[in-house]
């Protein structure tokens, strides 16, 4: 009896390898449906155990550091989309090859379309490039390939990749500007301090009088700057090194994530922001006909927020105790009100996909009008408090020439 290979995703999320005999293929997706796995490759094995090697079956060291940016897996996916709709598979991923500008793209769409032609599914290959095709896509395609409707799935996933990228410009162009101008406001103060004040002082040496208070500590923290400069820069280079080993734990990185969710204005930012994410990727994945704990399970791997990562797999086992999806978002604590509503608003009508696409866009333009009003309070804000710094440098250096001017005058 032939011997079958096997990757697929279990109901916690995990990936699981094995083998298994069976008279078919179908005969062995059957078997792996039966314990409930969601299948990402099936190949014949040989006898020892091991897929049968084909070409283009073996990962080279020199593409182990090869990957899909996220743009080129969002263009990717919108023109297999488009070209599946009207052309064979392979076809299609042997054009986007050709199409494509970086040699890294050409290099593993062409490997995704041989294995292909090969005989495997768009699943299969896709799997041998993990590093540019997370699960959550992958299950995706696979979903489409059993169910037939495979453009269709395209189609949502392109969507999907495009309303995140589309979130992610959204937020680099909310942050860059204030970055800037605090970095720009950082600069003209350190050059104010560093070399601007200690040539004015100089001339205060040989006054005879005690100088003003704000003077004196505008001073000292202006020699300190400029004997000491170095230092600031390892103290904040450490500081830095020692919060980004602090993120590689899970227990800090969970506190430092629950801390930012109670931030006034930052975490309401975070939470809609990973809301919305969640919310479309699950209608996504829903709409493609994947069981909803399943794709609970593949969503919350897509979620960066550890606290929300965290209240996103609690709701697997209170769904799978039986509760209802409403009723575990709103149990959480952390999701807005708005998706529970919308949530609980879906499952009675029956039109959960729907619905959550809803919260979803509602979400995202409450993020929209969100970060629009602080843009409009932040950046005025960053101008008035380095105006505030640089008027207090100037009136520090002015007090003591106005004291002088009284001693003359008197």
């Amino acid at each position: 009896m032939p011997s079958f290979a096997y990757t697929a995703i279990d109901l916690r999320g995990r990936e699981q390898q094995g083998r298994l005999s069976a008279p078919t293929r179908e005969e062995a997706q059957g078997q792996l449906a039966k314990r409930r796995l969601h299948v990402l490759r099936l190949a014949e094995a040989q006898d020892g155990g091991v897929a049968a090697p084909k070409k283009g079956s073996i990962t080279l060291p020199w593409r182990r550091g090869e990957r899909l940016r996220f743009r080129d897996l969002t263009l990717f996916t919108r023109q297999l989309a488009t070209l599946t709709s009207v052309s064979p598979i392979e076809e299609s991923l042997r054009t986007i090859a050709r199409q494509s500008d970086r040699p890294e793209v050409r290099g593993i769409v062409a490997r995704v379309a041989d294995a292909v032609v090969e005989g495997r599914r768009l699943a299969d290959a896709l799997g041998r490039e993990p590093r540019s095709f997370p699960p959550l896509y992958r299950a995706m395609v696979s979903a489409g390939e059993s169910s037939g409707s495979l453009p269709d799935i395209l189609e949502r996933q392109s969507v999907l990749l495009e309303r995140q990228a589309a979130m992610r410009s959204k937020l680099l162009s909310a942050l860059a500007y204030p970055a800037v101008l605090t970095l720009v406001a950082l600069g003209v103060v350190a050059a104010l301090m560093i070399a601007v004040v200690p040539r004015v002082v100089e001339q205060f040496d040989n006054v005879g009088q005690q100088l003003p208070l704000l003077t004196r500590i505008i001073i000292a923290l202006s020699t300190f700057m400029a004997n000491y400069w170095w230092a600031l820069l390892l103290l904040i280079g450490g500081g830095l090194a020692l919060l980004s080993v602090a993120l590689q734990r899970p227990d800090t990185r969970l506190v430092i994530d629950r801390f930012l969710l109670r931030l006034p204005f930052v975490g309401r930012l975070v939470r809609d922001l990973h809301a919305a994410s969640i919310a479309r990727t699950l209608s996504t994945m829903i709409g493609s006909r994947l069981p909803l704990i399943e794709g609970l399970r593949l969503t919350a791997e897509t979620v960066h927020n550890r606290a929300l990562r965290t209240a996103t797999e609690g709701l697997v086992e209170a769904i799978r105790r039986g509760g209802s999806l409403s009723g575990a978002l709103g149990r959480a604590g952390v999701f807005p009100p708005l998706l529970v509503y919308l949530a609980a608003s879906g499952e009675s009508a029956g039109r959960l996909e729907l619905m959550l696409a809803r919260a979803a866009e509602y979400l995202e333009r409450e993020f929209d009008a969100f970060t629009s009003t602080v843009l409009a309070l932040l950046e005025p804000m960053i101008i008035v408090v380095l105006g505030v710094i640089v008027a207090t440098i100037v009136l520090a250096i002015l007090l003591p020439i106005l004291q002088l001017q009284s001693l003359v005058g008197a």
